[in-house]
């Protein structure tokens, strides 16, 4: 954590509950909730000190708002940044990444396992501006270097990766990304600050789809993008004008997600074993991906950089897409869903859903085959969830 974030040097699993809370003159015990859209001045030389940033102050809650900087405040802290800005979601958090700090005629070198909507982001709306993205392996170390360009100004990575959590070595990219004068962005929703840290390994910027850990419960949109100040300042600026804001009733539920963080992370992962483990052994599974069995590829380095194996587990079943309906069908507690990060465990088949609209040739890069199943673990008993998953298999 940084000194500016953390004076106290407090403990992770307290800053999630302390950090950035800004209390009013009536001294609430929780955090405030802001609905206003603006804010007012006491002089007119105020107002116009404040709009040219001489003096700090709340003026437009498209771009600042007590509430929304609270979350801003907790999650840099708990990723040990200088600074976050608050989006609208996961999605936006990534385009004002990429709107802020790139231009035309600039070259991203990605992952090849991202998220659907961040490959239709990057192979489809910057292409149209002229920002050029060659997709990796995230695994092969060499692959990131021979795709360097000497417009390269990029690199992204999502670890571990959506559905089948493949897991990068974070302070390696970083390196090679930075020996090309490149920044790294790191997009840590499947592991939250609870589990991972990437700023501590290399990475310059952190961003978030707060919609899935951070509430924790499914209930509201939210994104964020968390690093130096320097680079922050930046991507506040083009929140600031664009306006792809986080609302102030979304960051009050956010800031409520975040106190359980620690607690709700730690359940769900050893649940999410324990479902892998006997997954793994059974007759109709081809193949389980999770961190946190020794099966899994990037097994070690996912235990050196990650406290735990995380909450996803994903599986191909026997019988391709008939088979994989079938067990989507078959579960009567599990939620048929394509969210993740809920206290209610989910299940999606990514091929039909999350990474339905890219093609078929990207699916098969990325390995998302037929039979492919994702299920995000939740805080329900593990027994229940074996038996609800027995029903399909």
């Amino acid at each position: 954590m940084t000194e500016k974030n953390n004076p106290l040097s407090l403990h992770p699993e307290t800053l999630a509950i302390r950090a950035g809370l800004d209390v009013s003159e009536f001294h609430e015990h929780s955090q405030g909730l802001y609905l206003t859209s603006s804010f007012t001045f006491d002089t007119a030389e105020e107002g116009a000190a404040m709009f040219i940033g001489q003096k700090p102050g709340y003026i437009y809650s498209r771009f600042t708002n007590p509430t929304v900087n609270a979350f801003q405040e907790r999650l840099a802290a708990l990723e040990g940044g200088e600074r976050s800005i608050a989006t609208a979601s996961g999605m936006a958090a990534i385009q004002a990444c990429m709107m802020a700090l790139l231009k035309a005629g600039d070259h991203i070198v990605a992952s090849q396992s991202l998220f659907g909507s961040t490959i239709n982001l990057f192979s489809g709306t910057l292409s149209k501006f002229g920002i050029e993205t060659t997709f990796v392996d995230a695994a092969d170390l060499q692959a990131w270097r021979d795709a360097i360009k000497p417009n390269t100004r990029l690199f992204f990575l999502e670890t571990p990766s959506n559905p089948l959590t493949e897991v990068a070595d974070i302070a390696a990219i970083a390196d090679i990304a930075h020996e090309s004068d490149a920044l790294l962005v790191v997009d840590n929703c499947f592991c939250s600050p609870a589990l991972q840290q990437p700023l501590k390994l290399g990475a310059d910027l952190v961003v978030h789809s707060a919609t899935k850990y951070l509430d924790g419960h499914g209930r509201v949109l939210g994104g964020a993008v968390v690093g130096s100040d320097a680079l922050i300042e930046q991507i506040y600026l083009h929140v600031r004008t664009a306006g792809p804001s986080l609302a102030a009733f979304n960051a009050w539920v956010l800031l409520s997600g975040m106190e359980t963080l620690f607690i709700r992370m730690e359940k769900q992962c050893t649940t999410a074993l324990e479902l892998a483990r006997w997954l793994e052994a059974h007759p109709a599974v081809e193949r389980v991906f999770y961190p946190g069995l020794a099966s899994h590829p990037q097994h070690e380095l996912a235990m050196r950089q990650q406290k735990l194996g995380g909450a996803v587990v994903s599986f191909v079943v026997k019988g391709g897409r008939e088979a994989a309906w079938q067990l989507v069908d078959a579960v009567k507690v599990i939620s048929r869903t394509a969210n993740l990060g809920d206290v209610k465990s989910t299940i999606t088949h990514p091929a039909s859903t999350t990474h339905a609209r890219i093609t078929q040739e990207a699916r098969e890069k990325a390995g998302i085959v037929e039979g492919l199943l994702r299920v995000a673990v939740g805080l329900e008993h593990v027994e229940d969830l074996k038996n609800d998953i027995a029903r399909g298999l």
